[in-house]
């Protein structure tokens, strides 16, 4: 943690966290407002000073609102990470527009109602016209740093942000960097580092040297976040003019304020209060809770992509990914928040009651509760705009689906990538990756793909393959592909400093990597040693990325090959707080501080545009990222980063998976096992049988770690670790339609229990079970030595059916299971159909044309359930052009004497034709008892169907219906 700032050693979270609650100096001009039906425009006028602010509040549709604070004429523009958006957000009139002379008033076309008040400036938004859910600036803290130019000191004068105990700090741990580097490197690999000068004592060296020169240069101590500010351009006759008629009470400099060292100060913030609601959710990626806690006492939770080596639990501090948004749910309404910056944010969170703060007066109107909690957020980004979309729901999955419009939603991915992935830093060479291979056919062990981390490479150098270790990996891949596997393999966004290496040499000669301050090509360390960072602002430069991704360019690879993209944060070992210093240039003329978390964004944006483009457009990419950002969905798959083989650790993966997922990410997962350290193998078995159920399903290990493969381990443990493998393998087909599904309505794939349950206020606190999808409820197992767990079943009168034993238990309330050691609770929720496949091969290809086995859970009454099941051919864009089907299956009770399980289709534009059927039907909580059964289909002559009924758990199975898939049919069940 020591590494990394805190609030109090970045100066502008300082200044804002300064700010002290109360009238906000900012007013609007009322004769400046103007309406244009799907806008209102106005100025903003601070106290105090001459500068003038523009504020847009702009109707979008389908209960969505944006709001922007810019400077009105700004000295430079200020970054917006449109690219973040899936596009220009459509508008929409507003209803009407009431002007006041102290406000005015808006109403949407959902009926949303909008008050903007004048003096002092803040924005009321209500659900309806009763409602006040959501206030913008109530508590006084909007802060806007203008830019402006620097006059007291020279070109080669400047501040630190922090002083010498902050670059002190920062330097500490360079060493220890170093060294945990080498130890990862072969004695070839070593030698290189020596002549890259990457030796500890020479990192550290480098470190001290680059201390001593801002010393030297600033007068002062300070980090590399802080380096100097340009040289002033010349004044004209009239910027002197504008400087003598400067208004004397212009916002005085505070403290810190010139330490970011760019000339300007550009700093925004403001407050944001969510009221009526206790529980707010997402800012991920931090480790910790689910629910977000108030930082009264602590940080603010920070979002700055960062490198962080053992990342420490229930702590805000930053991690890989960041996406500034924020959901908020109660038992009536959900509302959502995206604050679209790109910048370094801090956000403070504080639980509070609306009736005892700014509010009161607008709550006592419209509540008749004395206690109205609310949940008030400050943010603060370190440049860009104050630019904030607000969904208004009202319920959740209205907020999921109006973000997933705005941000976008993850393609449908190819099958193989949700079922199984084998990886570890590093297998060591050719034999080692076949004889993993064959160990898993030999154990029975379904498998998909086998992952080569950076020991794959020629030195570090990415596109390239060792000329010893992996010296013919087409045939490598192509033994993988025989068996309908895949291979991943890492490449990063650094590139090894060597003219000798093409890559590096190409986009050195068209100047395509990020500059430092002084227009030099940046370098810093990083696995390669000295390397260089191509910048990805840049359009072209994402084009030649993505050109290299063609199979005559990745030389050695072939279409079962897929990409890992790591250290885009990016990792930069030498640089300050392990990443790129803060004044490096990018295309545009943008600062890195402007853009940093959104770099990763293009980087594996880039990636995925060159796997699409290899095969012209024919097979589905796949990418896994560490560092995200708004929109990442589009493109990728992450997993939560270098994660340690401790239960603490296995137990923050739920809560950091949700957290993920309600943000709009929901290709997740975290490693299994952890990457650092050893676990035992109870540990190992309760994080597959996890694992098994979240989205992205991949086992990871250290170098330096023991070896993992399951077969490794006891007769016991390898058969609860292939049991967990195996029932993922079954699940695939509900995998599947899940991923489908969320194309449709954004929903995330891993769901808290609050998303189906929204009136069950014992689910808003709930980190240690999720849901799959609408059906399936989890309880992973994570204390040692646990014999048993406790847990709630959500819901009033809904029935949850325990799926190892069929038995039936009501919610709510909490229940105990018993957990021996190869088994974690696992229920079906009550009146949904989940579709299996219950012949389980080695590869999920191999699943393609298997019958499918139909799992109906009765409801609480037992007379209805439904579900849905979605094929196409798991690899392909086919499905775009209608070679897909869509089925749903419903489970009714027609009469007392009759029931009926039908199927239908849910899209006429699907056309696929498959020979897949149905084999079996399992009715859980079928309280009935059958005297036959038959089969109707086009022609309605009835065929008898076998079945059995265990009236002791009531369970209904009817065998082989055969039945084609895509067959509309109805099966009467006679009692």
């Amino acid at each position: 943690r020591s590494t990394f700032k805190t609030c109090e050693q970045a100066t502008f979270c300082k200044r804002h966290r300064s700010l002290e609650t109360g009238e906000s100096p900012f007013t609007v001009d009322a004769g400046s407002v103007v309406y244009n039906g799907t806008a209102l425009e106005m100025v903003l006028k601070r106290a105090g000073s001459t500068k003038l602010f523009k504020v847009t509040l702009v109707g979008l549709g389908d209960g969505r609102l944006h709001l922007v604070v810019d400077e009105l004429t700004p000295i430079r523009p200020r970054y917006q990470p449109l690219d973040a958006l899936t596009g220009s957000p459509k508008e929409q009139k507003f209803k009407s527009h009431t002007p006041g002379a102290a406000s005015s008033m808006l109403m949407t076309a959902e009926g949303n109602k909008v008050v903007v008040l004048y003096r002092p400036f803040r924005v009321d938004v209500y659900s309806g016209t009763q409602e006040l859910v959501l206030s913008i600036n109530s508590q006084g803290l909007l802060k806007y740093e203008e830019y402006r130019e620097r006059k007291d000191l020279g070109p080669n004068q400047g501040g630190s942000e922090g002083g010498s105990s902050w670059l002190g700090a920062v330097t500490r741990p360079f060493r220890a960097i170093a060294s945990a580097f080498r130890s990862a490197l072969s004695a070839d690999d070593e030698s290189a580092a020596a002549d890259d000068d990457f030796a500890d004592d020479d990192l550290m060296h480098d470190s001290v040297v680059e201390q001593d020169k801002l010393q030297a240069d600033s007068g002062a101590t300070g980090d590399d976040d802080d380096l100097n500010p340009a040289p002033e351009e010349a004044k004209t006759d009239d910027d002197a003019k504008g400087d003598d008629e400067k208004d004397a009470n212009e916002e005085k400099e505070e403290e810190g304020m010139w330490e970011e060292n760019f000339k300007r100060p550009s700093s925004v913030g403001v407050d944001i209060s969510f009221i009526g609601f206790q529980h707010l959710y997402g800012l991920p990626e931090h480790a910790d809770s689910f629910s977000l806690k108030s930082t009264t006492g602590t940080d603010p939770y920070r979002l700055y992509n960062l490198d962080v080596f053992e990342y420490e639990l229930n702590n805000p501090m930053a991690l890989y990914g960041s996406i500034p948004y924020v959901m908020a749910q109660s038992p009536t309404k959900a509302v959502g928040l995206l604050w679209l910056n790109a910048a370094e944010t801090w956000v403070d969170v504080k639980s509070s009651t609306a009736d005892k703060g700014m509010l009161r007066s607008l709550v006592d109107k419209f509540k008749s509760s004395n206690e109205v909690p609310q949940m008030e957020t400050h943010w603060i980004s370190e440049s860009g705009l104050i630019d904030i979309y607000i969904m208004l729901g009202p319920s959740a999955r209205d907020v999921f689906r109006q973000y997933t419009d705005l941000t976008g939603i993850t393609p449908l991915p190819p099958m193989w990538s949700i079922a199984y992935h084998q990886c570890r830093w590093n297998y060591n060479d050719m034999e080692d990756v076949a004889s993993v291979h064959a160990s898993f056919d030999e154990h029975d062990i379904p498998m998909d793909v086998i992952w080569l981390d950076i020991e794959h490479t020629d030195g570090k150098r990415y596109f390239t393959w060792d000329p010893v270790k992996f010296s013919d990996p087409k045939a490598m891949i192509d033994g993988l592909a025989q068996k309908h596997r895949k291979m991943v393999t890492i490449i990063d966004p650094h590139l090894k400093k060597d003219d000798g290496y093409h890559v590096y040499k190409d986009a050195k000669d068209y100047g395509y990597f990020v500059k430092d301050r002084d227009g030099n090509d940046f370098e810093g360390h990083c696995w390669p040693g000295a390397s260089s960072y191509l910048d990805f602002l840049n359009p072209v430069v994402r084009d030649y990325w993505a050109g290299k991704f063609s199979f005559d360019k990745y030389a050695g690879s072939t279409e079962n090959l897929f990409t890992w993209n790591d250290m885009n944060e990016p990792s930069v070992f030498s640089g300050p707080e392990v990443t790129m210093h803060k004044d490096a240039k990018h295309f545009g003329g943008w600062e890195h501080r402007d853009v940093h978390n959104i770099y990763g964004f293009y980087h594996h944006s880039s990636t995925y545009k060159g796997q699409l483009a290899r095969t012209d457009g024919r097979l589905r990419p796949f990418v896994l990222t560490r560092a995200f950002f708004v929109g990442s969905q589009r493109t990728t798959a992450v997993w939560t980063g270098d994660n340690t083989g401790e239960w603490s650790h296995l137990k923050a993966s739920v809560p950091m998976l949700l957290s993920l997922s309600v943000a709009g990410i929901p290709f997740v997962g975290a490693d299994i096992g952890g990457f650092f350290k050893n676990p035992d193998e109870e540990l190992l078995v309760r994080w597959y049988q996890a694992a098994a159920f979240t989205p992205f399903f991949r086992a990871h290990a250290h170098i330096d770690t023991r070896r993992r493969e399951p077969w490794l381990f006891s007769e016991t443990a390898l058969q609860n670790i292939r049991s967990a493998i195996r029932r993922r393998y079954a699940l695939l087909p509900f995998w599947y339609t899940l991923f489908y599904e969320h194309t449709k309505t954004g929903l995330p794939v891993m769901r808290p229990l609050w998303l189906e349950f929204p009136q069950d206020e014992n689910c808003y606190d709930e980190e240690r079970e999720f849901l799959v999808g609408n059906a399936l409820l989890v309880r992973p197992v994570m204390d040692a030595g646990a014999t048993s767990v406790s847990l709630y079943l959500p819901g009033k009168e809904v029935m949850w059916y325990e799926w190892d034993t069929n038995k039936g238990r009501p919610g709510p309330g909490a229940v105990y299971v018993d957990t021996p050691g190869d088994k974690i609770p696992v229920f079906q929720r009550g009146g949904t159909i989940i579709p299996l496949r219950e012949r389980v091969r080695r590869a999920s290809a191999l699943m393609a044309n298997d019958p499918i086995t139909l799992y109906i859970a009765t409801n609480y009454h037992a007379d209805q359930a439904n579900g849905s099941l979605y094929l196409d051919d798991g690899a392909t864009f086919a499905y775009t052009k209608g070679e897909y089907l869509y089925r749903a299956f419903d489970f009714k009770k027609e009469s007392d004497v009759l029931y009926t399980i039908s199927s239908r289709n849910l899209d006429a534009n699907g056309k696929l034709l498959t020979d897949v059927t149905i084999e079996k039907i399992i009715v859980r909580g079928a309280r009935f008892y059958p005297r036959d059964v038959h089969l109707y289909l086009d022609d309605y002559n009835p065929e008898p169907l076998q079945f059995t009924h265990d009236r002791e758990s009531m369970t209904l199975t009817i065998r082989k219906p055969d039945v084609r898939i895509g067959a509309d049919f109805r099966i009467d069940i006679h009692v």
